[in-house]
């Protein structure tokens, strides 16, 4: 075998949770081109079918499935209809996350947004929800299959550089105005989401289910110019990521190149948290 057939993933099927996000296309499309079928799950079906129309369109096999990743019914219903349509299930790529929301109502307390002191309860639960028990209830139903399989499988949790470190509030200062916060609830969930991967790890020792997180630094998105400048003076490489600058990494966790991996974070981020 070369090191090329070690990255091939012809004959696995993939779940991509979040599929119909930035990253979450990236991660498909990687996961397509490399020989796997691919399904997009998404709580907003259409962007997910978007994602697995683009790849159909371009001669991959995927489709599209709703998911709730905060239901059990629906993780459940997911695994089911994979396996239905494809025969099985290799390899789970946590990326679905709440993106962070803000108080509307902040700027009429004359708070910036996302401020600790006044961060609304509803909006730190919905995120402890989405972000840590959506992948408890997506990982459990998933890994089900892969046991029935032989137990073995790739399953690749998606961090973030804030889970590693505290954000730096300074870059959300605009003209020397402060413009908002970080949310609280990321770095306490992506810490998390660290934990979940080394205990499910540390739990499947003695199979061949492996449990890796990646960590992407700051990925461009249309931000302005302001995050965009103080962001990139964090980073050793001094700029953001590009969209497809996780995808060698991603298709790494998810490859038999990685087969010696498991509890482990792979660290995309230009160097940010090397200084």
């Amino acid at each position: 075998m070369t090191i090329l057939d070690k990255f091939n993933l012809k004959g696995r099927v993939a779940v991509v949770t979040g599929g119909g996000g930035q990253l979450g296309f990236e991660f498909c499309k990687t996961l397509a081109e490399a020989g796997a079928a691919v399904v997009s799950a998404d709580l907003n079906l259409d962007l997910a079918t978007s994602t697995a129309t683009r790849l159909t369109d371009s001669g991959y096999s995927a489709i599209a499935r709703p998911l709730d990743v905060t239901s059990l019914e629906s993780t459940r219903e997911l695994v089911t209809e994979t396996v239905e349509h494809f025969g099985r299930l290799d390899i789970l790529v946590n990326s679905a996350a709440l993106d962070p929301k803000f108080d509307p109502d902040a700027a009429a307390k004359g708070i910036a947004p996302g401020a600790f002191e006044d961060y609304p309860l509803d909006q730190w639960n919905a995120a402890l929800n989405v972000n840590l028990t959506g992948i408890f209830l997506v990982s459990q139903s998933c890994v089900k299959q892969m046991i029935a399989q032989g137990k073995k499988g790739s399953i690749i949790n998606i961090c973030s550089t804030y889970g590693l470190n505290g954000p730096d509030q300074s870059i959300y200062i605009k003209d020397g105005k402060r413009v908002a916060y970080k949310p609280v609830y990321y770095t306490v969930t992506k810490a998390g989401v660290l934990g979940f991967t080394k205990y499910l790890a540390a739990y499947y020792a003695g199979t061949e289910i492996r449990v890796n997180a990646l960590t992407p630094g700051g990925v461009f998105n249309n931000h302005e110019d302001y995050f965009v400048k103080n962001y990139s003076a964090k980073t050793i490489l001094g700029r953001m990521a590009k969209k497809d600058e996780m995808n060698g990494a991603l298709l790494f966790l998810a490859s038999e190149a990685s087969s010696y991996m498991t509890g482990n974070n792979v660290i995309v981020d230009g160097g940010w948290t090397a200084w």
